[in-house]
C-alpha cells in the first residue's frame, strides 16, 4: 500500500458519543483539507491507520475511530465504504518508544508530549486475511 495522506491532529480526540462531536469532525476535516489540497484519491481500498498519544484519562481507542473516519470522507477518499482496514493503537507518552522508524509525523507528536493523534491513509488493495491474523 502506498502512503498518500499524513496529519498530525495536536487535540484530544473527540468520542463519537461526545456532545461536541461536530465541531471536532469540522476541525479534522478542515486540517485534512489544508494538507490535501487536490481532490479525493480514486483508489479502490484505502487503509487508516491512527495513533492516539495521550497522558492518562484516554479516550476509548474505539469511539475516535469513525468521527475521524467520516471527517476524512470527500476530501481524502470520496467514500468512507472503500476503506477495508483500520488500524488503531493508543499509546502514554510514558511509554518507551524506538524513533528510528517512526514517521517524522508521528515523532513530532511525541516529541510534544501534547495529546494528539496521528493519521496515515494508505491506498491500495487490502492484503490477504491472514497476513493480519
Amino acid at each position: 500500500m502506498v502512503t498518500i495522506f499524513e496529519l498530525l491532529l495536536p487535540r484530544r480526540p473527540v468520542s463519537l458519543q461526545a456532545k461536541r462531536l461536530q465541531p471536532w469532525k469540522a476541525y479534522v476535516r478542515a486540517e485534512a483539507a489544508q494538507v490535501w489540497t487536490t481532490s479525493p484519491s480514486d483508489a479502490d481500498a484505502f487503509r487508516l491507520t491512527l495513533v492516539y498519544l495521550c497522558n492518562t484519562s484516554p479516550v476509548d481507542i474505539d469511539n475516535i475511530i469513525k468521527p475521524i473516519q467520516d471527517a476524512l470522507e470527500t476530501v481524502v477518499y470520496p467514500a468512507d465504504e472503500l476503506i477495508t482496514d483500520v488500524d488503531s493503537h493508543r499509546r502514554l507518552f510514558t511509554e518507551p518508544f524506538d524513533l528510528t522508524s517512526l514517521p517524522i509525523l508521528l515523532i513530532q507528536g511525541i516529541a510534544q508530549q501534547q495529546e494528539c493523534v496521528y493519521v496515515r491513509v494508505q491506498a491500495g488493495t487490502a492484503q490477504p486475511l491472514q497476513n493480519y491474523l
